[in-house]
């Protein structure tokens, strides 16, 4: 027999939510264009810029050993608040064998969730981020820069086999993704696809919160101890902001990646640490508020990290410009 499963308490799943007052925007809503909020200064450092955001937050708390599981929170009709709205009814294939022991009936402990062993680097791995113009140009090969990886395919000795018996190998994906600098609302949200829906800034793929069956992802599927496993054609990814990314976003506004349709991924934080909750976002899992984009606090709309599902993104605020590659 193997050793007993691995309880992983990652760091974004022991945050609790702090209750607070917010007023949000409907997803349908178009947010206002990118503006420059000014400070005392004039011309902030990057860290004091930070510092001039505060959020305050009216949902929560999330008990991290009691997270509302997602499943059924989907639909191909419409947007709606804590839900995935997904083009195509997903078909069955892959994920998890069933539920593990650490989902109970409409809720998951999140710190009790086995992880993928292994503690493998990549040192070819490729990301790079630039502005040129009225464009952003992304260029990575889809392994993580700077953070590790499980062993993949999981091996029948990893405790996280009997859950979850993932075949498949992480290979690089090269791709460059172009995305408008300063995006712009859609006339209506756009439903996500499957597959990579944005990109992290350690240069992977970011795909949305379900599995191929249309469950949970980040509650049914194992992981590693950065969130991601590798999907069919070897693309890496992760379906929440990775546990290793979210350790080193402390402040207030931290942008950790970008959708596909140009607008950040932000880690969002009170003054107390805490992330926003569901209740504090659209329909498509963002709001419009100062942030700090490329060393500059704009007001903006952005997507935000949550400990709830659907994690990242609900659905396309803006109309969708780029693509991972083929096969992931």
């Amino acid at each position: 027999m193997g050793a007993s499963p691995v309880s992983v308490a990652n760091v974004h799943r022991t945050l609790s939510l702090l209750a607070a007052c917010l007023t949000v925007a409907a997803c349908s809503s178009s947010p206002r264009a990118p503006t420059a909020v000014p400070t005392s200064t004039g011309s902030p450092s990057t860290t004091s810029a930070a510092n001039s955001i505060v959020n305050v937050w009216k949902g929560g708390p999330v008990d991290p050993t009691r997270v509302p599981l997602g499943d059924g929170h989907k639909s191909t009709t419409t947007p709606a608040q804590g839900s995935v709205y997904y083009c195509n009814q997903p078909g069955g294939v892959g994920g998890a064998n069933g539920a593990g022991p650490w989902i109970h009936g409409t809720t998951w402990d999140s710190t009790a969730k086995v992880a993928v062993r292994g503690d493998v680097t990549w040192t070819h791995a490729d990301y790079n981020q630039t502005v040129q113009g009225d464009t952003r140009v992304i260029v990575t090969n889809d392994l993580p820069k700077g953070q590790p990886t499980g062993t993949f395919p999981i091996a029948p000795s990893d405790p996280a086999y009997q859950y979850d018996q993932n075949p498949n190998a992480i290979t690089a994906q090269p791709n460059t993704i172009r995305l408008p600098v300063s995006p712009a609302p859609a006339t209506q949200p756009g439903c996500l696809g499957g597959g990579p829906i944005g990109i992290l800034d350690d240069g992977v793929y970011l795909f949305d919160a379900l599995d191929g069956p249309g469950r949970d992802a980040v509650a049914h599927e194992t992981q590693d101890r950065c969130d991601g496993h590798p999907a069919p054609g070897g693309a890496y990814h992760y379906h929440d902001v990775s546990s290793c990314i979210l350790a080193g976003a402390k402040g207030s506004s931290t942008v950790v990646g970008w959708a596909f349709d140009g607008y950040p991924i932000v880690v969002e934080r009170d003054a107390a640490g805490k992330l926003p909750a569901d209740a504090d976002l659209d329909g498509c899992h963002g709001r419009t508020s100062p942030i700090l984009v490329d060393g500059t606090v704009v007001t903006m709309y952005h997507y935000d990290a949550t400990l709830e599902y659907p994690y990242t993104l609900g659905c396309f605020h803006g109309t969708r410009t780029a693509a991972g590659v083929a096969n992931a």
